[in-house]
């Protein structure tokens, strides 16, 4: 395959519309005789309802309808993906329902108004009139988890436990610590913290003709259309769902239904006939939709003298808040990938529970509990480091992860750049030079480095597949549908390139459709870095199918034999003849014949790798840490596209900044957030950018198109460990509490001094 556009920084196709705000969004889609939607939720953590009383919200002129759950299905369901891909025989935990008659959070779905107006609907949802009964609540982890703790549902469950108690072995854990010379051990406390995403949640709704319609935000369109399904009792052939035409960010805040908005929208769509639409506000969004999990993570590295790692001990309590959602599979995921697979430990023993609490759902996040994991990895790596006077580096390099390693992931590894991507960003941020000479003064700088390994794709944990329609029209232009959603990260851009490249025409002839289930086939979403990955993999396939089609046609229409025949950017040449894409596709047209193909794909996981330095500057005085500079260097196998690749980085890395620094939930009293608002609930801006330095390290993978791997995610995970071991470096203290507050770093100072004095 001849690459014309592969490897290249091609504009993204949807920068233009995007720069000159000619965007649309679900705010700004309106349909005729629309309706908005608000909802009523539960002031209280847990309550039992007692009843509820429409009449006065139903009186008011301009409403269309209220809807709770005395008149909607109770069917229990899990509103992500899972719900509906998740392998035979297991299952996801199903203890959600649309609206609840037990609020088991402050801001849990009691009702729902649809009126002609928003004003409207909002003075309706405060005209219904609920009792409740109040009840026992819990708020942390360690609450939940005592023997006599109110149970959140107690009618499903005798503990607080949500889904499976993982357990998982690699070896003999007792042998491995016993082989150990040195060890360390810590417990590393992980806050709650927010997506963030510029646009709140919302969806638009549509029932005409018996057939559903939904406009929505989220990252897996196809998934969501057989939840609405099972949850409505429709038939799928009967829903459309459709992808806003920009969504203003997800990370991983779109995995599934999104906060219900689309189940709450239909519903109220197919009571009123008229299209519904809901639209969060800030304050809604922060205190109801999904957060990263906090928690918290204890373990146990032991080493050898000559610093090889013999054994690794993990246990895992994470806050999944009122429901499942995914808590189960991001505490199991925090094992294998944070604590599992980037070094070499032959004895590994992984504990992890997923604990629910009377507070807002925890979910999908970037990284998806990597970030969490790798926080309490990279801590212990170097304090091994430390006691036995082993450069932090060396020891990392000593240790990795090498093709036919044996470790717990469940697919091998086949290929990995993970020592250049160490070599690389430590020489890049200095190391040698800075590492350990943080002077004195009020100012202290330090450097610190981690690094690891991600998953491509959700394989084999899900069911997961791919498959592309592509066509050749009758003017030689391309066509190419595929079911991923575009939800910002410039997937579709990177699909185009390899589409053009694989069937060999101009990319500006090309064109890539997605977004809409009517129009494209099955694909499980974008999420878990495998956009690029797997559906690279099925335009491959379709693409070189086409193009062999489209060959053979040409050599008997030209004559000439089709081994000699080449196609490379819409020239069909060979055996002294030429002819254009666009002519011979006419010509197949006149003689009655078409190009076109479907093909399928079920990808392999193709794990990305990764190495981060940082340095940092430390007052000393008022603790604020201030990040000079991360070089970032990442394995993601050949680069399709180094310019979308690199934004993607640089957008992970600045949610690791704010998620190492500033990031936090807080609660009054564990129940009502009070971080409702960016003015509250602090993310990095262009002030707190550091200098960045972006480097790929090209080793080949063999999983993915191409030889490329995932990359969405990875640039957020390490970044909280190599500030830490830079604030380190600096004060001589280490951290194991995030956010590195200046409140928290300074106390931390002060009790330094006092324990020396």
């Amino acid at each position: 395959m001849t690459e014309h556009y592969i490897g290249k920084g091609i504009p993204r196709i949807d920068g233009l519309d995007k720069v000159t705000g000619r965007g649309q969004y679900i705010q700004d889609i309106c349909l005729p005789q629309m309706l908005y939607a608000k909802v009523l939720r539960s002031p209280h953590a847990h309550a039992r309802i007692i009843s509820i009383d429409t009449s006065k919200a139903e009186a008011l002129s301009g409403v269309k309808a209220v809807a709770t759950f005395l008149d909607t299905t109770q069917k229990l369901f899990n509103p992500c993906p899972g719900f509906v891909t998740t392998h035979r025989p297991d299952k996801p935990v199903y203890d959600q329902q649309i609206f609840t008659s037990e609020a088991r959070f402050v801001g849990d779905e009691i009702a729902a108004v649809a009126a002609m107006t928003p004003e409207i609907a909002e003075k309706a949802v405060k005209q219904i009139l609920v009792k409740y009964e109040i009840l026992p609540a819990v708020f942390d982890i360690d609450e939940a988890l005592k023997a006599d703790a109110s149970l959140v549902h107690g009618e499903l469950t005798d503990k607080n436990i949500c889904g499976p108690l993982w357990e998982l072995n690699l070896g003999d854990i007792k042998n491995g610590m016993d082989e150990g010379d040195v060890f360390a051990e810590a417990t590393v406390l992980l806050p709650r913290a927010k997506h963030a995403q510029l646009e709140p949640h919302g969806a638009l709704a549509d029932w005409k003709n018996g057939r559903l319609t939904v406009f929505s935000q989220t990252q897996t369109l196809h998934p969501v259309k057989m939840i609405l399904a099972r949850i409505l009792d429709m038939p799928e052939s009967r829903i459309q769902v459709k992808g806003a035409p920009y969504v203003g960010g997800t990370f991983g805040a779109g995995q599934g239904v999104r906060a219900k908005t689309e189940l709450i929208a239909s519903v109220l769509a197919m009571r009123t006939g008229r299209p519904v639409k809901l639209m969060f506000d800030r304050a809604e969004d922060f205190g109801v939709t999904d957060t990263r999990h906090g928690g918290y993570i204890t373990g146990k590295l032991a080493a050898k003298k000559d610093g090889t790692f013999t054994a690794f001990e993990i246990d895992t309590y994470l806050n999944t808040g009122a429901y499942a959602g995914v808590g189960p599979d991001v505490a199991l995921t925090v094992g294998p990938a944070g604590t599992g697979g980037t070094y070499r430990v032959p004895n590994w023993h992984y504990r992890a529970r997923a604990v629910y609490t009377n507070q807002q759902q925890a979910g999908a996040f970037r990284g998806y509990g990597n970030p969490q994991g790798n926080f309490l990895t990279e801590t212990l790596v170097d304090d091994i480091a430390r006691q036995l006077s082993i450069d932090p580096v060396k020891l990392r390099l000593k240790n990795t992860v090498k093709p036919g390693d044996k470790w717990f992931i469940p697919f091998p590894c086949t290929s990995t750049g993970l020592n250049q991507c160490f070599e690389k960003a430590a020489r890049a941020i200095g190391w040698d030079q800075k590492r350990g000479q943080t002077g004195g003064g009020a100012r202290r700088r330090g450097v610190g480095i981690a690094g690891g390994i991600h998953f491509g794709g959700p394989v084999p944990f899900v069911v997961d597949y791919d498959t592309v329609y592509m066509r050749l029209e009758n003017d030689g232009s391309l066509h190419v549908a595929a079911g991923v959603a575009e939800v910002g990260s410039g997937a579709a851009t990177a699909l185009l390139q390899i589409a053009s490249d694989a069937v060999g025409v101009p990319m500006e002839t090309a064109q890539i459709v997605y977004g809409d289930t009517d129009t494209t086939p099955f694909d499980i979403g974008s999420h878990a870095s495998r956009s690029v990955i797997s559906v690279g993999n099925a335009i491959l396939k379709a693409g070189t199918k086409l193009k062999e089609s489209v060959l053979a046609y040409a050599s008997e229409f030209l004559g000439v034999d089709k081994n000699v025949l080449r196609m490379t950017d819409g020239i069909i040449d060979g055996g002294g003849k030429e002819i254009s894409v666009r002519q011979l596709a006419y010509e197949a047209h006149l003689d009655g014949k078409s190009f076109f193909v479907a093909e399928q794909n079920q990808p392999q996981n193709s794990p990305p790798w990764y190495a981060q330095a940082v340095e940092v500057e430390v007052d000393m005085e008022t603790g604020k840490v201030r990040i000079l500079k991360v070089a970032a260097f990442h394995d993601v196998g050949n680069v399709i596209n180094p310019v979308i690749a690199s934004g993607q980085l640089e957008g992970g890395i600045m949610q690791g900044v704010g998620y190492a620094t500033m990031e936090e939930m807080k609660y009054l009293g564990g129940k009502r957030p009070i971080t409702d608002s960016y003015q509250k609930y602090l993310i990095p801006t262009i002030q707190d950018m550091p200098e960045i330095e972006i480097g790929f390290v090209e080793e080949p993978c063999p999983e993915g198109p191409l030889g490329a791997r995932g990359l969405g995610e990875v640039g957020i995970i390490p970044v909280a460990a190599a500030i830490a071991s830079a604030v380190e470096d600096a004060t001589g203290i280490r951290f194991h509490q995030l956010p590195l507050t200046p409140e928290r770093v300074l106390c931390g100072i002060e009790e330094a001094v006092m324990s020396v004095g």
